[in-house]
């Protein structure tokens, strides 16, 4: 038994042909080393290994004894009592004892001996020796690893190459809410049920044939541990390789992050809301409209906040009565969006528009009688029934998934307005007390644009009210004449004004035609307007020239604060077929001849009526059976994109090509042709003499 060819130190053994499997290089880790001796005691192979452990080169071991190689002389009795007892009984021994090393230092070994026959009958004895403090190492370093991987706060799990666990750490079976007896022998799809398996075994086979490893990959999920609550980890996966490069599977590392991920949504839901709430300041409340103001709220909040929203106004509320606090709640429905993916959820909700009542049991009806908000998180479809109007209603809420709901009463200057109503269907998430308090914010701007909406709504009703109530009810029939007339208020309350026109029958069967404008608008052009209306009335009973009764109202309105006006004010005979006309800074009349295209009276324009200190002048023309005379303000004519002179000339085109037709078409046709799209008030009067 010579020396052998083994491999040196640290340099990874090579597998036989047609072995099972390659080396594990654990003994090449652990540098045990081998050493055999006669009979006698004397060494007849010497290992590498021994050479590395001992000091003595082959050549120096080979052929000695061993115990005076390697003993201390105090030890050798024992020594050679403990080889003789090997080498008789049979039996093993195993130990660790101070061994001499050719340096003169002493260390502490531990061998493995046994007794070896040939086939000759020769017995041997075999050493199998390694370092203590190696060992020591390497047991300790079994124990650290044991224990990080056991008290690790971090998933870990070993794969095999068909990406079966081998096993798992106590973390990763908290993480996966799976006990490690149901992970290992399994395949990931089959423990990784709350994920994308495929997606996840995918990725893994890639790292196993790539090499490249996957770090700190985001998933998120709902284990079955803990299904209420998504759950995010931060994942990374590499390949193990033995020592000869060999493919053994995969380690996969596990970190929980659920809370850094909760405070990232968290964070994106603030500023999601931010921007919500941003969004619906520029959004809500263009108009003063009610029903343009609830359509703007139901946008901003479909569907970043909710799948179907409905805005109900309480119908008390719209017609200035306080709302009931016992029975059913009456509302109109002002507005309801829904998500693109849940129109069918639309026809759940009561028709826009349309009077809907709710019974007292109904949490619409409790939001607005208690001023607070519902909310119903988790909806049965108990609670369907009472959210719902109707049974129809709520078997459709049910159909369409409904799953959360919440209403929130529209409050403004410390009134109830009527509710927004919120449901979830798309949305997994049920609504929560963020979302209630988002929702009470958007519906408190909201309200309050209604209520300005509310009372816009009913001072224009009561400003035109007011002012077509100052307006004159023409008589029948007029002495030679024919009249037609016609009155638009503007678009907007603060531009109903002074716009008026008059026809009184006079002394002689004379007849007064007056159009006049007060400067200003509101309400209290309107009162102006009635009083200089009141005035013009009483002084052409006086059958004054029209230049006089522009004189007296000229006083008249120099007393009145704040008031300027103009006027044109006529006068028809129809005895001696002649009108006289008196303006004051007023436009000039229209006049269309039989035949003939129609011209504006070259009449002094005069000043306006309260200025003061000006002589006005009365002009007399031939108005004769069949001619036309048009008095009109200038909210017929004036605009702000076009000259005054280009809108004139549209007017004689109108009134040449409507001269022979009947009077309430021709004011119809002239208001379409000239009326601007949103103006001032405008006041019209024809009249055409006739036999």
């Amino acid at each position: 038994m010579g020396r052998t060819d083994a491999p040196r130190p640290g340099t990874p053994g090579r597998p036989l042909p047609g072995a099972g499997s390659s080396p594990t290089g654990l003994l090449d880790l652990l540098n045990v080393a081998a050493v055999v001796l006669d009979a006698h005691g004397r060494v007849v192979f010497w290992s590498p290994q021994a050479e590395e452990l001992f000091g003595y080169a082959a050549p120096e071991a080979l052929g000695r004894f061993a115990v005076r190689l390697l003993v201390h002389q105090e030890h050798w009795d024992e020594v050679i009592s403990l080889f003789g007892e090997v080498m008789e009984s049979g039996a093993d021994w195993a130990g660790a004892f101070p061994v001499r090393h050719k340096d003169g230092s002493t260390r502490l070994v531990e061998f493995r001996n046994m007794r070896l026959l040939d086939d000759l009958g020769d017995t041997y004895a075999l050493g199998l020796a390694v370092d203590q403090a190696m060992v020591a190492r390497v047991e300790r370093g079994l124990a650290l690893s044991a224990r990080l991987v056991s008290q690790s706060p971090i998933g870990l799990a070993i794969l095999d190459p068909d990406l079966r666990y081998v096993t798992v750490n106590p973390a990763l079976e908290r993480i996966h809410g799976v006990p490690a007896a149901a992970h290992v022998g399994r395949h990931v799809r089959e423990v990784l049920t709350f994920l994308d398996a495929e997606a996840v075994e995918g990725r893994l086979r890639q790292v196993l044939e790539t090499g490249q490893p996957v770090s700190d990959r985001y998933v998120v999920g709902r284990t079955a541990a803990d299904p209420h609550r998504e759950h995010a980890w931060s994942v990374s996966y590499h390949r193990l390789e033995d020592a000869a490069g060999r493919v053994i599977g995969l380690a996969t590392s596990v970190i929980d992050i659920t809370e850094r991920h909760e405070a990232n949504l968290a964070t994106t839901r603030a500023r999601n809301r931010l921007a919500l709430v941003a969004h619906a300041s520029a959004s809500i409340g263009t108009t003063l409209d009610v029903e343009r103001t609830a359509h703007e709220l139901a946008g901003v909040v479909v569907p970043d906040l909710a799948d179907v929203a409905a805005v109900h106004v309480l119908d008390s509320v719209l017609r200035g009565r306080s709302p009931s606090e016992t029975g059913p709640a009456r509302f109109r429905v002002a507005a309801v969006a829904t998500a693109p993916a849940r129109a069918t959820a639309q026809a759940a909700a009561d028709p826009p528009g349309g009077l809907a009542s709710y019974d007292s049991d109904r949490l619409l009806t409790r939001c607005v009688r208690t001023r607070k908000p519902v909310l119903v998180a988790e909806a049965t479809r108990g609670d369907l029934w009472h959210i719902a109007r109707t049974s129809e209603a709520a078997a459709l809420l049910e159909a369409t998934g409904v799953h959360s709901y919440l209403a929130v009463p529209l409050l403004a200057r410390g009134e109830v307005l009527g509710a927004l109503s919120l449901e979830r269907a798309g949305t997994p998430e049920p609504f929560d007390e963020d979302d209630t308090l988002l929702a009470c914010e958007l519906a408190s701007r909201a309200a309050t644009c209604i209520d300005n909406a509310r009372w816009y709504q009913s001072v224009s009703d009561t400003a035109l009210a007011l002012q077509r109530r100052l307006l004159p009810e023409l008589p029948p029939r007029l002495p030679g004449l024919e009249i037609a007339c016609r009155y638009l208020p503007a678009g907007a309350v603060t531009g109903i004004g002074g716009d008026w026109f008059d026809a009184m029958r006079l002394p002689g069967d004379r007849t007064a035609l007056v159009v006049g404008d007060v400067m200003g608008s509101g309400i209290n052009a309107a009162a102006s307007m009635g009083q200089l209306r009141s005035a013009t009335r009483a002084f052409a009973q006086l059958d004054l020239d029209p230049a006089e009764a522009l004189r007296h109202l000229d006083r008249l309105t120099e007393d009145v604060e704040h008031t300027i006006a103009t006027c044109a004010y006529c006068r028809y005979d129809p005895e001696r077929g002649e009108c006289r006309v008196s303006v004051a800074g007023h436009l000039p009349p229209a006049l269309v001849r039989s035949g003939r295209p129609a011209e504006l009276l070259d009449v002094p324009s005069g000043v306006p009526l309260g200025v003061g200190g000006w002589a006005f002048s009365t002009t007399a023309f031939p108005f004769r059976p069949g001619d036309l005379l048009a008095l009109y303000t200038d909210g017929l004519v004036e605009t702000r994109e076009d000259p005054i002179d280009a809108r004139l000339g549209i007017l004689r085109d109108a009134l040449t090509a409507m001269a022979g037709e009947d009077l309430e078409e021709a004011c119809d046709r002239v208001l379409e042709t000239l009326r601007p799209p949103a103006g001032d008030d405008v006041a019209l009067l024809l009249a055409r003499a006739r036999l």
